[in-house]
């Protein structure tokens, strides 16, 4: 018996020891918290945003009065260029610094690409943009941008610099390892200054268009209650088109097919919009934002929303077939239109670590608008930042959770028309029928002329005739 317990100790002290050299093996060598990839590090400079460029703005000088100083000076007129060579100076070049047409205009390199200037003597080259106003300069080394890339919405400019200081300090920080890496695949690595240029004004498209195949609300076989009823069982229950049809036979006794139920899903919800989009709701300095995916004919779509963290009411929105900064603009342009004085810094627009949102910073900082972009990323608190804010960023998650509760039940839209019936009906209900607990159980946003109606059938009736009676007023207007 002592034998056998004697082995057991000497066991245990075995297993104790392999236990240490474990542990020590881990603490050396295995962090017990690792980031997904090291931020620090120049190979994942793609996932950050440079700072704005600078726009060079040299003398624009006006070549018809140095003519007028030189005739002054002179006494007599400066005479226009005679070519004699084989390559003149082509009919549409100008002169980028005072316009002078190609008159007054030298091929100063026989026809390798330089051009002298008789009125101002500027040497330039007409196929580049080194003296052209408003070219794009690199903020780090002043070097003109070089345009990369011509992409759908946007160009891709960078400074080629080799001494550029944003360049050499990437290069430095990269590892032994990384620097072998980058001699052999460089496009893997975002180490010289980059700028996006957008070629399409965001901040100029329509945000109210009336959707496609929306009809009018004339009744023939049915009344303005069974249209309340379809957008009851529709939104606020969350049925299919199917099933709300199905539901109207076997508890109203109402014979109504799912197509109808659909038209009039359509219908109210280009009504509606406008006074969704267009109600004060006197929103607070602490907005979140957040995307989400749908389905639509099996292919990915997103919706975008931007909602009042204190409020909870749903100030932008918008649905796109791509995840790009275009829909993120809109929406953003969507939630602060409904400031009747933008906050500036002291809004605090929180959101993901995703570059859309410092994209879209860029356009609006472009604008006139900048604001606090509070980017909370991950799951976990591994910030100061996160640990504050992340309190907005599930106020957002939780609303996407909601919005997916009502989406599950359609299995995926049909047709885009469908999403966007889907999305603003949804937000309508959210912001003015829903129940919430933020609000001890009653809609977000009071509206006196619906408090006095019991059911929600006769709520829907009175909001698409509040729609209605804005849409006059703003066309009489």
């Amino acid at each position: 018996m002592n034998s056998i317990i004697s082995v057991l100790v000497a066991y245990n002290q075995f297993l104790l020891l392999q236990i240490q050299q474990l542990l020590l093996f881990i603490v050396k060598n295995i962090p017990l918290k690792s980031p997904k990839y090291d931020v620090t590090s120049p190979k994942y400079n793609k996932l950050t945003i440079d700072k704005l460029p600078v726009i060079k703005q040299p003398e624009r000088l006006n070549y018809t009065v140095l003519l007028d100083e030189y005739k002054f000076n002179h006494g007599k007129n400066l005479k226009p260029v005679k070519s004699r060579g084989s390559n003149p100076v082509p009919t549409d070049t100008v002169c980028h610094r005072c316009g002078a047409p190609h008159d007054y205009l030298y091929n100063n390199t026989g026809g390798r690409g330089q051009l002298l200037c008789k009125v101002c003597g500027l040497r330039f080259n007409k196929d580049k943009n080194d003296f052209k106003i408003g070219a794009l300069v690199c903020p780090y080394c002043g070097h003109i941008l070089v345009k990369k890339k011509d992409r759908k919405h946007f160009n891709i400019h960078k400074c080629v610099n080799k001494s550029c200081p944003y360049y050499l300090d990437a290069l430095n920080r990269l590892s032994p390892e990384d620097q072998a890496e980058y001699q052999q695949d460089k496009h893997k690595f975002k180490l010289h200054y980059i700028y996006r240029e957008f070629t399409i004004d965001f901040f100029k498209m329509d945000l109210s268009s009336m959707p496609k195949g929306a009809t009018n609300l004339t009744f023939r076989n049915f009344s303005s209650h069974i249209m309340g009823l379809c957008l009851t069982y529709n939104v606020n229950l969350g049925l299919s088109t199917r099933a709300t049809a199905r539901a109207l036979w076997e508890v109203h006794q109402v014979k109504i097919s799912h197509t109808m139920v659909a038209n009039y899903a359509k219908t109210a919800a280009a009504i509606v919009k406008p006074f969704v989009d267009n109600f004060d709701y006197k929103p607070t300095n602490y907005l979140a934002a957040d995307e989400t995916y749908t389905k639509v004919k099996g292919v990915r779509h997103y919706v975008w929303f931007i909602v009042d963290a204190i409020k909870k009411s749903i100030l932008g929105y918008q649905i796109s077939s791509t995840r790009d900064v275009g829909p993120c603009i809109l929406a953003m342009r969507m939630a602060f239109a409904k400031f009747k004085e933008f906050p500036g810094m002291a809004l605090k627009f929180a959101a993901d670590g995703y570059t859309a949102y410092k994209l879209a910073q860029q356009q609006f900082m472009l604008q006139g608008m900048d604001f606090n972009l509070i980017q909370v990323i991950g799951l976990t608190n591994d910030d100061p930042v996160s640990t504050e804010y992340r309190w907005l960023k599930q106020i957002i998650e939780r609303l996407n959770r909601t919005f997916k509760f009502s989406y599950q039940v359609t299995n995926g839209y049909g047709s885009a028309e469908g999403s966007n019936t889907h999305v603003a009906l949804f937000v309508a209900y959210y912001n003015f029928l829903r129940p919430h607990s933020y609000t001890y159980w009653q809609p977000l946003n009071s509206i006196p002329e619906l408090e006095s109606i019991p059911n929600i059938p006769g709520k829907w009736q009175k909001l698409i005739e509040l729609s209605q009676l804005l849409i006059l007023s703003k066309q009489a207007s």
